[in-house]
Protein backbone atom coordinates (compact mmCIF):
# COMPACT_ATOMS: atom_id res chain seq x y z
CA UNK A 1 0.00 0.00 0.00
CA UNK A 2 1.14 3.51 -0.80
CA UNK A 3 -0.03 6.38 1.42
CA UNK A 4 -2.55 8.63 -0.34
CA UNK A 5 -1.70 11.92 -1.98
CA UNK A 6 -3.93 14.33 -3.92
CA UNK A 7 -4.56 13.78 -7.61
CA UNK A 8 -2.23 15.92 -9.73
CA UNK A 9 -3.85 18.22 -12.26
CA UNK A 10 -3.01 18.11 -16.01
CA UNK A 11 0.15 19.97 -17.00
CA UNK A 12 -1.85 22.67 -18.79
CA UNK A 13 -4.93 24.46 -17.49
CA UNK A 14 -6.16 28.03 -17.98
CA UNK A 15 -4.84 30.75 -15.66
CA UNK A 16 -8.22 31.30 -14.05
CA UNK A 17 -8.72 27.57 -13.51
CA UNK A 18 -5.27 27.40 -11.92
CA UNK A 19 -5.99 30.35 -9.61
CA UNK A 20 -9.29 28.77 -8.59
CA UNK A 21 -7.59 25.44 -7.82
CA UNK A 22 -4.70 27.18 -6.05
CA UNK A 23 -7.00 29.10 -3.74
CA UNK A 24 -9.05 26.00 -2.93
CA UNK A 25 -6.15 23.57 -2.46
CA UNK A 26 -2.57 24.31 -3.47
CA UNK A 27 -1.62 20.62 -3.53
CA UNK A 28 -4.00 19.32 -6.18
CA UNK A 29 -3.42 22.52 -8.19
CA UNK A 30 0.12 21.37 -9.00
CA UNK A 31 1.06 19.16 -11.98
CA UNK A 32 2.73 15.78 -11.46
CA UNK A 33 5.94 16.86 -13.20
CA UNK A 34 6.86 19.02 -10.20
CA UNK A 35 7.83 15.88 -8.28
CA UNK A 36 10.80 15.57 -10.65
CA UNK A 37 11.52 19.20 -11.57
CA UNK A 38 14.43 21.13 -10.05
CA UNK A 39 12.68 24.41 -10.80
CA UNK A 40 9.47 25.66 -12.42
CA UNK A 41 8.16 29.10 -13.36
CA UNK A 42 4.53 30.19 -13.06
CA UNK A 43 3.21 33.42 -14.54
CA UNK A 44 0.20 35.50 -13.55
CA UNK A 45 -0.74 38.94 -14.90
CA UNK A 46 0.87 40.67 -11.90
CA UNK A 47 3.84 38.59 -10.75
CA UNK A 48 5.94 35.51 -11.45
CA UNK A 49 6.51 32.58 -9.11
CA UNK A 50 9.47 30.22 -9.10
CA UNK A 51 9.13 26.83 -7.45
CA UNK A 52 12.61 25.76 -6.32
CA UNK A 53 13.23 22.06 -5.59
CA UNK A 54 16.97 22.24 -6.21
CA UNK A 55 18.61 21.75 -2.75
CA UNK A 56 21.27 24.31 -3.71
CA UNK A 57 18.58 26.96 -4.29
CA UNK A 58 16.83 26.03 -1.04
CA UNK A 59 20.11 26.53 0.83
CA UNK A 60 20.72 29.83 -0.94
CA UNK A 61 17.33 31.25 0.03
CA UNK A 62 16.99 29.87 3.57
CA UNK A 63 20.56 29.46 4.83
CA UNK A 64 23.08 31.50 2.85
CA UNK A 65 21.28 34.77 2.05
CA UNK A 66 18.01 34.87 4.01
CA UNK A 67 18.00 38.68 4.30
CA UNK A 68 17.82 38.93 0.50
CA UNK A 69 14.70 36.72 0.47
CA UNK A 70 12.23 38.00 3.10
CA UNK A 71 8.83 36.43 3.60
CA UNK A 72 6.33 37.41 0.95
CA UNK A 73 3.58 39.77 2.08
CA UNK A 74 1.24 38.04 -0.37
CA UNK A 75 1.00 35.15 2.08
CA UNK A 76 1.27 37.16 5.28
CA UNK A 77 -1.62 39.49 4.44
CA UNK A 78 -4.05 36.59 4.50
CA UNK A 79 -3.19 35.92 8.15
CA UNK A 80 -3.02 39.51 9.43
CA UNK A 81 -6.48 39.58 11.08
CA UNK A 82 -5.40 36.86 13.51
CA UNK A 83 -1.61 37.21 13.71
CA UNK A 84 -1.08 40.96 13.50
CA UNK A 85 2.70 41.41 13.44
CA UNK A 86 3.61 37.99 14.83
CA UNK A 87 7.06 36.58 14.22
CA UNK A 88 5.66 34.32 11.48
CA UNK A 89 4.88 37.24 9.15
CA UNK A 90 7.44 39.92 9.99
CA UNK A 91 10.80 40.61 8.32
CA UNK A 92 14.01 42.53 8.90
CA UNK A 93 14.86 44.20 12.19
CA UNK A 94 11.36 43.67 13.62
CA UNK A 95 11.64 39.92 13.09
CA UNK A 96 15.20 39.79 14.46
CA UNK A 97 14.11 41.54 17.66
CA UNK A 98 11.18 39.16 18.07
CA UNK A 99 13.41 36.11 17.68
CA UNK A 100 15.93 37.46 20.20
CA UNK A 101 13.14 37.54 22.79
CA UNK A 102 11.37 34.30 21.80
CA UNK A 103 14.26 31.91 21.15
CA UNK A 104 15.48 31.59 24.78
CA UNK A 105 12.10 30.13 25.75
CA UNK A 106 12.63 27.19 23.39
CA UNK A 107 16.20 26.27 24.27
CA UNK A 108 16.90 22.64 25.12
CA UNK A 109 16.69 23.04 28.88
CA UNK A 110 13.38 24.85 28.67
CA UNK A 111 11.88 22.12 26.49
CA UNK A 112 12.92 19.57 29.11
CA UNK A 113 10.97 21.59 31.68
CA UNK A 114 7.79 21.44 29.57
CA UNK A 115 7.85 17.62 29.46
CA UNK A 116 5.51 17.05 32.45
CA UNK A 117 2.87 19.30 30.85
CA UNK A 118 3.18 17.42 27.53
CA UNK A 119 2.83 14.10 29.33
CA UNK A 120 -0.24 15.33 31.23
CA UNK A 121 -1.84 16.38 27.93
CA UNK A 122 -1.08 12.91 26.53
CA UNK A 123 -2.72 11.27 29.54
CA UNK A 124 -5.78 13.47 29.06
CA UNK A 125 -5.98 12.52 25.37
CA UNK A 126 -5.80 8.79 26.18
CA UNK A 127 -8.57 9.20 28.76
CA UNK A 128 -10.74 11.23 26.38
CA UNK A 129 -10.66 8.83 23.41
CA UNK A 130 -13.26 6.08 23.39
CA UNK A 131 -12.90 2.97 21.19
CA UNK A 132 -14.85 2.79 17.95
CA UNK A 133 -14.87 4.09 14.39
CA UNK A 134 -14.19 7.81 14.53
CA UNK A 135 -12.60 10.80 12.84
CA UNK A 136 -9.25 11.19 14.57
CA UNK A 137 -8.28 14.70 13.44
CA UNK A 138 -10.55 16.52 15.95
CA UNK A 139 -9.05 14.45 18.76
CA UNK A 140 -5.54 15.37 17.66
CA UNK A 141 -6.51 19.03 17.44
CA UNK A 142 -7.84 18.81 20.99
CA UNK A 143 -4.68 17.10 22.25
CA UNK A 144 -2.31 19.54 20.51
CA UNK A 145 -4.25 22.55 21.79
CA UNK A 146 -4.09 21.07 25.29
CA UNK A 147 -0.29 20.81 25.01
CA UNK A 148 -0.04 24.46 23.96
CA UNK A 149 -2.16 25.80 26.83
CA UNK A 150 -0.49 23.61 29.45
CA UNK A 151 3.03 24.58 28.37
CA UNK A 152 2.32 28.22 27.54
CA UNK A 153 -0.09 29.29 30.32
CA UNK A 154 -0.11 26.30 32.71
CA UNK A 155 -3.82 25.71 32.13
CA UNK A 156 -5.55 22.67 30.57
CA UNK A 157 -7.78 22.92 27.52
CA UNK A 158 -10.80 22.59 29.83
CA UNK A 159 -10.03 26.03 31.29
CA UNK A 160 -12.85 28.39 30.31
CA UNK A 161 -10.77 30.81 28.21
CA UNK A 162 -8.61 28.07 26.68
CA UNK A 163 -11.74 26.20 25.63
CA UNK A 164 -13.19 29.32 24.02
CA UNK A 165 -9.97 30.02 22.09
CA UNK A 166 -9.98 26.44 20.80
CA UNK A 167 -13.62 26.64 19.71
CA UNK A 168 -13.14 30.01 18.00
CA UNK A 169 -10.00 28.83 16.24
CA UNK A 170 -11.88 25.90 14.71
CA UNK A 171 -14.37 28.40 13.30
CA UNK A 172 -11.51 30.57 12.00
CA UNK A 173 -9.88 27.59 10.31
CA UNK A 174 -13.09 26.78 8.43
CA UNK A 175 -13.44 30.37 7.20
CA UNK A 176 -9.82 31.14 6.25
CA UNK A 177 -8.31 29.79 3.00
CA UNK A 178 -4.52 29.54 2.78
CA UNK A 179 -4.61 32.46 0.32
CA UNK A 180 -7.14 35.21 -0.06
CA UNK A 181 -7.81 37.21 -3.21
CA UNK A 182 -5.29 39.87 -2.21
CA UNK A 183 -2.46 37.39 -2.79
CA UNK A 184 -3.04 37.54 -6.55
CA UNK A 185 -3.52 41.29 -7.01
CA UNK A 186 -1.05 44.23 -6.97
CA UNK A 187 -2.79 46.03 -4.12
CA UNK A 188 -1.15 49.08 -2.50
CA UNK A 189 -0.30 49.06 1.20
CA UNK A 190 -3.36 49.84 3.31
CA UNK A 191 -5.85 48.69 0.65
CA UNK A 192 -8.62 46.40 2.03
CA UNK A 193 -7.58 42.75 1.86
CA UNK A 194 -10.96 41.09 1.09
CA UNK A 195 -11.24 39.24 4.40
CA UNK A 196 -14.75 38.04 5.07
CA UNK A 197 -16.69 39.64 7.90
CA UNK A 198 -16.80 36.28 9.66
CA UNK A 199 -13.00 35.88 9.41
CA UNK A 200 -12.40 39.31 10.92
CA UNK A 201 -14.97 38.78 13.67
CA UNK A 202 -13.55 35.40 14.68
CA UNK A 203 -9.98 36.69 14.64
CA UNK A 204 -11.01 39.62 16.87
CA UNK A 205 -12.71 37.26 19.32
CA UNK A 206 -9.63 35.00 19.52
CA UNK A 207 -7.35 37.97 20.08
CA UNK A 208 -9.68 39.29 22.78
CA UNK A 209 -9.48 35.98 24.66
CA UNK A 210 -5.69 35.89 24.32
CA UNK A 211 -5.56 39.47 25.62
CA UNK A 212 -7.39 38.38 28.77
CA UNK A 213 -4.85 35.60 29.40
CA UNK A 214 -1.92 37.93 28.69
CA UNK A 215 -3.15 40.69 31.02
CA UNK A 216 -3.84 38.15 33.75
CA UNK A 217 -0.30 36.79 33.40
CA UNK A 218 1.16 40.33 33.49
CA UNK A 219 -0.62 40.88 36.82
CA UNK A 220 0.79 37.59 38.16
CA UNK A 221 4.30 38.53 37.06
CA UNK A 222 3.98 41.89 38.81
CA UNK A 223 2.75 40.16 41.98
CA UNK A 224 5.49 37.52 41.85
CA UNK A 225 2.96 34.66 41.60
CA UNK A 226 3.38 33.71 37.93
CA UNK A 227 4.14 30.06 37.11
CA UNK A 228 7.48 29.39 35.42
CA UNK A 229 6.09 28.47 32.00
CA UNK A 230 6.67 29.61 28.42
CA UNK A 231 4.43 32.69 28.68
CA UNK A 232 6.24 33.95 31.76
CA UNK A 233 9.63 33.29 30.16
CA UNK A 234 8.74 35.19 26.98
CA UNK A 235 7.03 38.08 28.75
CA UNK A 236 9.98 38.63 31.11
CA UNK A 237 12.80 38.23 28.57
CA UNK A 238 14.16 41.60 27.44
CA UNK A 239 15.67 42.13 24.03
CA UNK A 240 19.44 41.97 24.75
CA UNK A 241 20.00 44.95 22.43
CA UNK A 242 17.21 47.39 23.38
CA UNK A 243 16.48 46.03 26.86
CA UNK A 244 12.72 46.15 26.15
CA UNK A 245 10.23 43.32 26.61
CA UNK A 246 7.15 42.65 24.50
CA UNK A 247 4.24 44.97 25.26
CA UNK A 248 0.71 43.56 25.54
CA UNK A 249 -0.20 43.85 21.85
CA UNK A 250 3.10 42.30 20.77
CA UNK A 251 2.57 39.41 23.16
CA UNK A 252 -0.94 38.84 21.81
CA UNK A 253 0.54 38.58 18.31
CA UNK A 254 3.10 36.01 19.46
CA UNK A 255 0.60 33.91 21.43
CA UNK A 256 -1.64 33.82 18.34
CA UNK A 257 1.17 32.34 16.22
CA UNK A 258 2.23 29.94 18.99
CA UNK A 259 -1.31 28.63 19.03
CA UNK A 260 -1.60 28.53 15.23
CA UNK A 261 1.83 27.00 14.60
CA UNK A 262 2.05 24.86 17.70
CA UNK A 263 -1.47 23.48 17.68
CA UNK A 264 -2.47 23.34 14.03
CA UNK A 265 0.77 21.85 12.71
CA UNK A 266 1.11 19.26 15.47
CA UNK A 267 -2.50 18.18 15.03
CA UNK A 268 -1.92 17.72 11.29
CA UNK A 269 1.24 15.66 11.79
CA UNK A 270 -0.26 13.48 14.53
CA UNK A 271 -3.39 12.73 12.51
CA UNK A 272 -1.39 11.58 9.49
CA UNK A 273 1.07 9.63 11.65
CA UNK A 274 -1.78 7.67 13.24
CA UNK A 275 -3.27 6.93 9.83
CA UNK A 276 0.10 5.66 8.56
CA UNK A 277 0.41 3.39 11.57
CA UNK A 278 -3.08 2.05 10.91
CA UNK A 279 -2.01 1.30 7.32
CA UNK A 280 1.10 -0.54 8.49
CA UNK A 281 0.21 -2.69 11.55
CA UNK A 282 3.70 -4.20 11.76
CA UNK A 283 5.15 -0.71 12.21
CA UNK A 284 2.43 0.09 14.74
CA UNK A 285 3.38 -2.98 16.78
CA UNK A 286 7.01 -1.83 16.88
CA UNK A 287 5.91 1.56 18.24
CA UNK A 288 3.70 -0.14 20.84
CA UNK A 289 6.60 -2.35 21.95
CA UNK A 290 8.87 0.67 22.29
CA UNK A 291 6.15 2.64 24.10
CA UNK A 292 6.11 0.04 26.88
CA UNK A 293 9.15 1.91 28.22
CA UNK A 294 6.86 4.79 29.26
CA UNK A 295 6.13 4.39 32.96
CA UNK A 296 3.24 5.96 34.81
CA UNK A 297 5.47 8.85 35.92
CA UNK A 298 8.23 9.21 33.31
CA UNK A 299 10.81 11.95 33.13
CA UNK A 300 12.38 13.53 30.06
CA UNK A 301 14.95 10.71 29.82
CA UNK A 302 12.25 8.43 28.38
CA UNK A 303 12.54 10.31 25.08
CA UNK A 304 15.89 8.57 24.56
CA UNK A 305 13.98 5.27 24.45
CA UNK A 306 11.46 6.42 21.83
CA UNK A 307 13.86 6.44 18.89
CA UNK A 308 11.65 4.46 16.50
CA UNK A 309 8.61 6.55 17.45
CA UNK A 310 10.66 9.60 16.54
CA UNK A 311 11.51 8.10 13.14
CA UNK A 312 7.83 7.31 12.53
CA UNK A 313 6.89 10.89 13.35
CA UNK A 314 9.71 12.15 11.12
CA UNK A 315 8.47 10.01 8.24
CA UNK A 316 4.94 11.36 8.73
CA UNK A 317 6.39 14.88 8.53
CA UNK A 318 8.16 13.92 5.32
CA UNK A 319 5.06 12.53 3.59
CA UNK A 320 2.61 15.08 5.02
CA UNK A 321 4.51 18.25 6.00
CA UNK A 322 1.97 20.42 7.86
CA UNK A 323 3.12 23.59 6.07
CA UNK A 324 3.32 22.44 2.45
CA UNK A 325 4.79 25.59 0.89
CA UNK A 326 6.77 28.65 2.00
CA UNK A 327 6.99 31.83 -0.08
CA UNK A 328 9.87 34.31 -0.15
CA UNK A 329 10.37 37.38 -2.34
CA UNK A 330 13.72 38.23 -3.92
CA UNK A 331 14.90 41.79 -3.31
CA UNK A 332 17.41 42.06 -6.16
CA UNK A 333 18.05 40.47 -9.55
CA UNK A 334 18.93 36.78 -9.27
CA UNK A 335 20.03 33.98 -11.56
CA UNK A 336 18.39 30.64 -10.73
CA UNK A 337 19.67 27.68 -12.75
CA UNK A 338 20.51 29.97 -15.66
CA UNK A 339 17.18 31.80 -15.54
CA UNK A 340 16.96 35.51 -14.69
CA UNK A 341 14.64 36.30 -11.78
CA UNK A 342 13.65 39.96 -11.53
CA UNK A 343 13.15 41.62 -8.12
CA UNK A 344 9.70 40.93 -6.70
CA UNK A 345 9.59 37.30 -7.85
CA UNK A 346 7.72 34.92 -5.56
CA UNK A 347 10.20 32.20 -4.60
CA UNK A 348 8.22 29.12 -3.57
CA UNK A 349 9.94 26.47 -1.46
CA UNK A 350 7.72 23.42 -1.20
CA UNK A 351 8.35 20.84 1.53
CA UNK A 352 5.51 18.88 -0.06
CA UNK A 353 7.37 18.44 -3.35
CA UNK A 354 10.88 18.43 -1.91
CA UNK A 355 10.04 15.63 0.55
CA UNK A 356 8.61 13.47 -2.26
CA UNK A 357 11.08 14.43 -4.98
CA UNK A 358 11.73 11.44 -7.25
CA UNK A 359 15.32 12.47 -7.99
CA UNK A 360 16.29 12.86 -4.34
CA UNK A 361 14.52 10.20 -2.26
CA UNK A 362 14.46 6.43 -2.74
CA UNK A 363 10.83 5.28 -3.05
CA UNK A 364 9.63 8.80 -2.25
CA UNK A 365 5.93 7.95 -1.92
CA UNK A 366 6.43 4.96 0.39
CA UNK A 367 6.16 5.00 4.16
CA UNK A 368 9.47 3.69 5.53
CA UNK A 369 10.49 4.92 9.00
CA UNK A 370 13.66 2.81 8.83
CA UNK A 371 15.05 5.06 6.08
CA UNK A 372 16.10 7.56 8.76
CA UNK A 373 18.75 5.18 10.08
CA UNK A 374 20.39 4.66 6.68
CA UNK A 375 23.18 6.75 5.20
CA UNK A 376 20.97 7.63 2.21
CA UNK A 377 18.17 8.75 4.50
CA UNK A 378 20.48 10.91 6.59
CA UNK A 379 21.83 12.50 3.41
CA UNK A 380 18.32 13.31 2.20
CA UNK A 381 17.51 14.74 5.63
CA UNK A 382 20.38 17.19 5.24
CA UNK A 383 19.46 18.20 1.69
CA UNK A 384 15.71 17.87 1.34
CA UNK A 385 13.85 17.71 4.66
CA UNK A 386 12.47 21.06 5.84
CA UNK A 387 9.16 20.54 7.70
CA UNK A 388 10.15 23.36 10.09
CA UNK A 389 12.02 25.40 7.46
CA UNK A 390 15.76 25.81 8.07
CA UNK A 391 18.39 28.49 8.56
CA UNK A 392 17.79 31.61 10.70
CA UNK A 393 14.02 31.38 10.15
CA UNK A 394 13.71 27.79 11.29
CA UNK A 395 10.63 27.38 13.48
CA UNK A 396 11.64 28.19 17.08
CA UNK A 397 9.35 25.38 18.25
CA UNK A 398 10.95 22.65 16.10
CA UNK A 399 12.62 20.95 19.07
CA UNK A 400 9.40 21.28 21.07
CA UNK A 401 7.44 19.54 18.28
CA UNK A 402 9.96 16.71 18.02
CA UNK A 403 9.36 15.90 21.68
CA UNK A 404 5.59 16.39 21.66
CA UNK A 405 4.94 14.37 18.48
CA UNK A 406 6.77 11.12 19.30
CA UNK A 407 5.63 11.24 22.94
CA UNK A 408 1.91 11.57 22.14
CA UNK A 409 2.20 9.05 19.33
CA UNK A 410 3.77 6.46 21.64
CA UNK A 411 1.27 7.11 24.43
CA UNK A 412 -1.71 6.67 22.10
CA UNK A 413 -0.39 3.52 20.43
CA UNK A 414 0.53 2.00 23.80
CA UNK A 415 -3.15 2.23 24.74
CA UNK A 416 -4.97 1.72 21.42
CA UNK A 417 -4.73 -0.42 18.30
CA UNK A 418 -5.58 1.55 15.17
CA UNK A 419 -7.09 0.15 11.98
CA UNK A 420 -8.11 1.80 8.73
CA UNK A 421 -11.79 2.06 7.79
CA UNK A 422 -12.80 0.56 4.41
CA UNK A 423 -13.94 3.11 1.81
CA UNK A 424 -12.64 6.03 3.87
CA UNK A 425 -9.22 6.76 2.46
CA UNK A 426 -8.23 10.33 3.35
CA UNK A 427 -7.28 12.75 0.57
CA UNK A 428 -4.78 15.41 1.67
CA UNK A 429 -5.64 19.03 0.97
CA UNK A 430 -3.94 22.23 2.11
CA UNK A 431 -5.83 24.90 4.01
CA UNK A 432 -3.95 26.43 6.93
CA UNK A 433 -2.09 23.10 7.10
CA UNK A 434 -2.25 19.76 5.29
CA UNK A 435 -5.44 18.07 6.43
CA UNK A 436 -7.73 15.38 5.03
CA UNK A 437 -10.58 16.57 2.81
CA UNK A 438 -13.19 14.43 4.59
CA UNK A 439 -11.27 13.71 7.76
CA UNK A 440 -9.06 10.82 8.85
CA UNK A 441 -11.27 7.93 9.94
CA UNK A 442 -9.87 5.11 12.07
CA UNK A 443 -11.24 2.12 13.93
CA UNK A 444 -9.81 2.56 17.42
CA UNK A 445 -9.61 -0.51 19.65
CA UNK A 446 -8.26 -0.75 23.17
CA UNK A 447 -4.95 -2.58 23.24
CA UNK A 448 -4.92 -3.39 26.97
Amino acid sequence: MTPPKPPARPDKVSLWRYLHLFRQDILSAQPARLYRAWMAEFRTPFFRSYLCNDPALVRLVLNERPDDFPKSNRIGEGLRPLLGNAVFVTNGDVWKRQRRIIDPAFEGGRIRETFPAMYAAGQAAVARITPGVQEIEPEMSHAAADVIFRTLFSIPIEHEIASQVFDQFRAYQREQPILNLAAFLPLPRGFPRFHSRRTKQTAAQIRGLIRALTLQRADQIAAGTAPDDLATKIMTTPDPISGQCFNTEEMIDQVAIFFLAGHETSASALGWALYLLAMYPEVQDRVAEEAAAITDAPDFAVMGKLKFSRDVFREALRLYPPVPMMVRENQRPEMFRGRAVAPGGQVVLSPWHLHRHARIWERPDEFDPDRWQTEAGRGCARDAFIPFSTGPRVCPGAGFAMVEGPLLLAMLVREFRLETVPDKQPVPVAHLTVRARDGIWLDVKRRR
